[in-house]
């Protein structure tokens, strides 16, 4: 302190702290002037106690003024110093620094000024407190004082041309603090943060690519920023880092992916749009180094596939076709149980799109991956199962595509038909608007006779009898109605003909006499007219209610369509047909006179006619009712099958004739409807006879 105060004058420090701008500018001039001569001299210990005084006596100081004198007085030191400055730079910057956090926004000012003044001098030895200024740079570019702000830049402008000039300076250093301030909301910061990544990325020996990871989250969260000016600087950024790594050999994909992942599923509508434009390029460009993230890339696209802005529909649909083509192997990484993992989660989407795409990837990892797949099976089936009642029909196709796919192993075969009849049984009205869709598309994927008969065995032993009359009607009409089981519908007329056709009949048998007219419909379609005419003359004990006659009401509607077109030409020999004409009235007798079917049924067997051909001959039949004679003519047929009842019934020592029913129980559930137990061993051989 002694040797400072012995070579500045006392004058000079009194007008250091004066309140006087002038009179501390023409103080800091004397004391340049006293430093240069010092330096010449090559007197640095004194040189150093001037630093030291005005440091301690100045800058430490708890007046103002002084603070101020303290620092054009350190900036006027290092004036003087000028090449030699750089071995007392420990001395002088670090309380310049300081004062940048001074409460007094004129004491901030000239600490800016001062630091500007010193490394305009200093350059490139600067260097070695750029991570202190940075921080301190960075605080000021948010000043509330807008004179201090406006001194920070021109400080900030400086020391961005020493950097981009230096060879000392250290990325590395460098980058835990950037990506410390990344996540500062403040727009200033954000702007000074941004400009400063944009700089340093611009310098050919800075390789800011390869610390992208670090700072890549901050500039996305900026990309919704309310200050448009700030969106637009970080996607300037982004475009030119992304235009880098798509020019550059090598880079950690991995990382990267991970944050943009996080950012597609941003709020925000242009972030999630930047986040999914990158992750289209990095699988085109990645490829088999993406592996390891497929299921959390897939995660972020599946959901964009149904974004409401269509530019991110567009890529997200585009960079889903893209992965789909990279065919990774389970040994490389490729994780098939989290790829399904991520795509059951999407089953629950609102968004009937994204459904969709899930179910291809279910499909396509079983198509390439079946063994892996089914070993994570019980992940995913009950989902799988559940999708069956979605709302969109395409989603239940897809379902049923994957579901045909897996049934190839019986067990699975098995728990799929259990598990749509119960949900059959606890949803009526699913079994209403779907079941038609699934039995349909199931017959089509998987053979409708396996189908059938598995559907036949399980609701053989249902005991809720009320829906298994409800659920054979369904499967009933689905048999006669639709193109998809035309071949079923074939085997079955054939069965007193074909042993495929009698076995396929004696599985639907059982089950279907739930339903009255269920079994009807089937006796009539395998051309089994003795039969459906004992069935209908048992119906005598049932309780004719309502539920019985609008079902009636479908079997006479039925008779009318393309499917019974054969058995309405077969009217025209009643006389080798007589059970089946025997059946039709037998119907029309169980209808009510004034019913529309009663109608439909007695026009169609008007038309009947009162003769038969026999080779050549024709014979004319005589007047009356033609019917009672074709009944008279067919009573020898009647009487002889009733001998064969009652042969099979003494052979197989049955109650019953295998042709008749009883009660499944004596006090069913519901009374007005058939509860029919059959016995299937005799109707076989009956059939084998027949």
């Amino acid at each position: 302190m002694a040797d400072a105060l012995s070579v500045i004058p006392s004058s000079v420090i009194r007008n250091l702290s004066d309140k006087l701008y002038e009179k501390r500018k023409n103080a800091a001039l004397e004391i340049e002037g006293i430093v240069k001569q010092l330096a010449v001299s090559g007197d640095h210990e004194k040189i150093s106690a001037v630093i030291s005084l005005l440091t301690t006596e100045f800058t430490y100081s708890p007046q103002a003024n002084h603070r101020k004198g303290g620092l054009i007085g350190l900036a006027a030191a290092t004036v003087g110093l000028t090449s030699e400055a750089s071995q007392h730079l420990e001395q002088i910057v670090p309380p310049v620094i300081n004062s940048f956090s001074d409460q007094d926004s004129r004491v901030r000012y000239y600490a800016c000024e001062a630091l500007y003044n010193i490394a305009k001098v200093v350059r490139g030895d600067f260097i070695i407190f750029f991570n202190q200024i940075f921080d301190a740079l960075c605080k000021l570019s948010a000043d509330s004082a807008a004179n201090v702000q406006s001194a920070a830049h021109l400080l900030d402008r400086l020391v961005k041309d020493i950097v981009t000039e230096s060879d000392q300076f250290s990325i590395e250093e460098f980058i835990p603090l950037l990506r410390e301030r990344m996540n500062v909301l403040n727009p200033f910061v954000r702007q000074f943060l941004v400009g400063w990544i944009t700089v340093l990325d611009s310098v050919p020996d800075i390789d800011m690519l390869g610390f992208l990871p670090d700072f890549l989250d901050g500039l996305f969260n900026m990309l919704s920023d309310s200050s448009h000016e700030i969106r637009q600087q970080a996607d300037s950024a982004l475009s030119e880092f992304l235009q880098e790594i798509k020019n550059s050999p090598s880079v950690d994909y991995g990382r990267m992916a991970e944050i943009l992942v996080q950012r597609a599923a941003s709020p925000d509508e242009f972030t999630r749009l930047t986040a999914i434009t990158w992750i289209n390029e990095f699988v085109k460009l990645g490829g088999d180094q993406l592996v390891p993230y497929y299921a959390d890339i897939l995660g972020a696209i599946l959901p964009c596939i149904s974004d409401k802005e269509e530019k991110i529909r567009v890529v997200a649909r585009e960079t889903n076709e893209e992965l789909r083509s990279i065919k990774g192997e389970p040994e490389e990484a490729f994780n098939v149980g989290a790829i399904l993992s991520i795509a059951r989660r999407q089953l629950d989407s609102e968004w009937e799109a994204t459904r969709i795409e899930a179910l291809d990837w279910i499909s396509t990892l079983l198509d390439r991956h079946r063994s892996e797949v089914l070993c994570f099976l019980n992940d995913i089936f009950d989902t799988l199962l559940k999708a069956l009642s979605d709302s969109s029909d395409k989603v239940v196709l897809l379902v049923l595509d994957i579901h045909a796919c897996i049934a190839q192993d019986p067990p699975h075969f098995r728990q799929l038909v259990v598990f749509l009849v119960h949900n059959f049984q606890i949803d009526h009205s699913l079994l209403e608007r779907r079941g038609p869709l699934i039995i349909r598309r199931l017959c089509v994927l998987l053979g409708a006779e396996r189908v059938y008969c598995e559907l036949s065995t399980i609701l053989e032993e249902e005991a809720d009898l009320d829906f298994a009359c409800i659920m054979v009607q369904a499967l009933n009409l689905i048999l006669l109605t639709s193109s998809e089981l035309s071949e079923l519908r074939r085997l079955l007329k054939q069965s007193l003909a074909n042993a495929a056709g009698k076995d396929l009949f004696v599985s639907l048998y059982a089950s279907w006499s739930h339903s009255p007219m269920a079994i009807i419909s089937l006796c009539l379609l395998a051309q089994m007219y003795q039969h459906a005419s004992a069935v209908i003359q048992s119906l005598v004990e049932e309780d004719i209610n309502v539920k019985f006659l609008v079902q009636l009401d479908k079997l006479v509607r039925l008779l009318e369509t393309p499917i019974f077109a054969y058995l309405r030409l077969q009217l025209l020999e009643p006389g080798r047909y007589v059970w089946l004409l025997k059946a039709l009235y037998g119907l029309l007798m169980l209808l009510p006179q004034q019913s529309a079917a009663f109608k439909i049924l007695r026009t169609r067997l008007k038309t009947v006619p009162s003769y038969s051909f026999n080779g050549d001959q024709l014979k004319q039949a005589p007047s009356g009712n033609p019917t009672r004679l074709i009944l008279h003519q067919g009573c020898d047929s009647l009487s002889k099958f009733s001998n064969n009842i009652v042969c099979l019934q003494q052979n197989h020592n049955h109650e019953t004739v295998p042709l008749h029913y009883r009660r499944r129980c004596q006090k069913p559930k519901n009374p007005g409807s058939l509860q029919l137990l059959t016995q299937i061993g005799p109707l076989r051989d009956y059939l084998s006879k027949a």
